[in-house]
């Protein structure tokens, strides 16, 4: 059975996705800061990566994410332990869906479409959808928690629950 819903994302804001984490921004670094001799700026903590829960270790990797047609959300899932963060390196908008943190209800998901410009950083223990990149194949710069312990909870939504977004 196909997704009955249609959902249309919502601009990817700091102020609407703050209950799900931080969106990785250079206007919002805590601090600007020339070095290498004035040639570079650092726009210095711009997400809260939390990963040391049970022994974790950050961890540094590249997912290439395939764009799906159409969109439909059949699955969520979450990290307990850690948060996760996402940074796009093809600069190419993509989708961003996700819950508040506790048991799921469907109601609750929301959904963003983020300019290539943008990351993400979701919170530990929030729902989301794996990367939804939209028009071609697109890499993502994840960090995120490796180590000892469970990190990770999916759940497929039952058939009444799915939805189709419409990009």
């Amino acid at each position: 059975m196909s997704a009955q819903r249609i959902i249309r994302p919502e601009p990817l804001s700091a102020a609407a996705f703050a209950p799900f984490g931080d969106i990785i921004d250079v206007a919002n670094a805590k601090r600007q800061v020339p070095i290498n001799q004035g040639y570079t700026t650092r726009f210095h903590d711009l997400a809260n990566i939390d990963v040391s829960d049970k022994g974790g270790e950050t961890c540094v990797s590249i997912f290439r994410s395939t764009p799906m047609d159409p969109v439909t959300i059949r699955l969520m899932e979450r990290h307990p332990l850690g948060s996760q963060a996402f940074i796009p390196l093809e600069r190419r908008p993509y989708l961003v869906v996700v819950a508040p943190p506790g048991d799921l209800v469907p109601d609750n998901i929301k959904v963003f479409r983020a300019r290539g410009d943008l990351g993400v950083n979701y919170a530990k223990g929030v729902w989301h959808h794996f990367s939804l990149a939209l028009s071609q194949p697109s890499d993502f710069l994840v960090i995120d928690r490796a180590g000892p312990g469970d990190n990770l909870d999916e759940i497929e939504l039952a058939d009444h629950q799915q939805f189709t977004i419409e990009p």
